[in-house]
């Protein structure tokens, strides 16, 4: 997950000459950490071939390009300063558009190439940050949003400012408020435009999602209409796709009134027409007389300042400063069946709790029982259950929950919901060359499939055990240096 970016070092790598005697612990961390990394990618292998897919966030998807617009600051820590860049990432949207981001995850470095999800506060450490509404009020008073920058040096009371002087000043403000760092910009009127912001900052409430689907999982009879799905956007309109393999299913979306629907705004409220002899999609077959069937919903607008990016790979967590018009878009499902249960499940990240939560919807005429990490649970004919699913920090979770007439739904991620400073008040780790492999924290893949496998399992395996002894040998070696 770690990397360096080609012309400048992420946000989160510190100058390789202000480390003071971190050198050998880290060294020992990396080496261990590898090797869990790669226990935990095996853990997961049998899960990729897992029939099902995973479910994701709506909005925005970028990858993250590396930081544009910058400076330099100075973290002051107990071991030492250390340096660093400071400033503005950029992210290339799919589908078309740009995106201008600061990073609010100071300790945690960022993968070359990662691609992030657009994602709401709660399911980040933004989630938990009382001060996060302050770093959207900085975002919405500093560059880029305000990029007359003669009027923005006035209002910070100094003298004149670069681009790299406000990105840097910016971002050093945000770190303020976001890690709690104690950290200064390197440039004397960057440092005065971060105290300006720092001090002048107000909370203000989380922004909507450029775009969602609620709820993004429905069920039901076939020989009716399944749903409402509404529409949440900030677009002024939104391209409606029916199912792919609608020839096959017979599955049309409509409105309430049955009328087929191709477009939808804000608030519209969209049905799956599932016919009575209604055919299994090619995603997904049901072999009790049931199926599935997706919409996707797209559009072009400019996603809100102020909302969240994550990744899976657990790359420092971003937050949107600027935005052109970039393709957004969400899917949602729905599955229905004859007889017996009839499930419809969602799942989101939960950083206050530390849990995943999954949603159930049982619109059958039997309890839908499913099993998870050890523990049953039960959904009656007719209801809707949450279940709280514990987590680690860092924690990657595979879960594939199977029912009735072939139904399995797979939920994949990494719960990400703290900086490192809140976690073990470590220093910005020092590396010139980051390995992707090489990420903090206890990673653990659980598998509730536990079906398939891959060729490469033996080699994942080996390099794993590999990885463990090397950590265990420095250690020795270190040890042995200190008597």
């Amino acid at each position: 997950m770690l990397s360096a970016f080609s012309g400048s070092s992420g946000c989160a790598t510190a100058s390789a000459r202000s480390a003071r005697g971190r050198g050998p612990a880290r060294l020992v961390a990396a080496a261990l950490v590898t090797g869990l990394v790669a226990v935990g990618l095996l853990a997961g292998a049998g899960a990729a071939a897992a029939d099902g897919t995973s479910q994701r966030q709506g909005g925005a998807t970028a990858t993250i390009g590396g930081l544009k617009t910058y400076g330099e600051a100075v973290i002051h820590e107990d071991g030492g300063d250390q340096r660093v860049s400071a400033g503005l990432f950029e992210m290339s949207v799919e589908g078309g558009g740009t995106l201008q981001t600061y990073c609010v995850d100071l300790r945690n470095p960022t993968q070359k190439d990662a691609k992030y999800q657009e994602t709401p506060w709660s399911e980040t450490s933004l989630g938990t940050n009382e001060n996060a509404g302050r770093i959207r009020w900085i975002l919405q008073n500093s560059y880029p949003q305000v990029n007359d920058l003669a009027a923005l040096a006035g209002r910070a009371g100094v003298r004149g400012l670069t681009e790299q002087d406000a990105a840097a000043g910016t971002q050093v403000a945000i770190w303020r408020w976001s890690d709690g760092a104690h950290v200064d910009a390197v440039d004397p009127q960057a440092e005065k435009l971060a105290d300006y912001l720092e001090k002048s900052a107000r909370s203000m409430a989380e922004p909507d999602a450029s775009l969602t689907l609620d709820p993004p999982a429905v069920s039901g009879r076939p020989g009716g209409l399944l749903g409402p799905v509404t529409v949440h956007t900030n677009a002024r309109s939104v391209t409606v796709t029916p199912p792919a393999d609608a020839a096959i299913t017979g599955v049309r979306i409509v409105d309430r009134t049955g009328k087929p629907v191709t477009s939808a705004t804000d608030g519209s409220r969209l049905f799956f027409d599932v016919p009575e002899d209604a055919a299994g999609g090619t995603a997904r077959a049901f072999s009790g007389g049931g199926g599935s069937a997706e919409l996707t919903v797209q559009a072009s607008t400019s996603v809100p300042v102020g909302r969240a990016f994550t990744s899976d790979n657990r790359s420092q967590i971003q937050i949107l400063a600027g935005s052109s018009e970039s393709t957004v878009s969400a899917t949602a499902s729905a599955g229905w069946a004859a007889k017996g249960a009839i499930p419809a499940l969602s799942a989101t990240e939960n950083c206050a709790k530390g849990t995943l939560d999954i949603t159930g919807a049982n619109t059958g005429d039997k309890p839908f029982t499913f099993s998870l990490m050890d523990t049953e649970y039960t959904i009656p004919a007719g209801a809707t259950r949450t279940v709280k699913v514990p987590l680690q920090e860092d924690q990657a979770y595979d879960f594939s929950i199977t029912g009735p007439n072939g139904f399995q739904q797979r939920f994949t991620g990494v719960l990400d919901c703290r900086t490192q400073s809140d976690e073990t008040g470590d220093a910005v780790q020092t590396l010139s060359e980051p390995s992707p492999a090489s990420v903090g924290g206890t990673t653990t893949d659980t598998d509730l499939a536990a079906t398939g496998g891959s060729a490469i399992t033996p080699l994942i395996a080996g390099v794993a055990i590999g990885l463990v002894v090397i950590g265990g040998g420095v250690l020795v070696v270190l040890r042995r240096r200190e008597s």
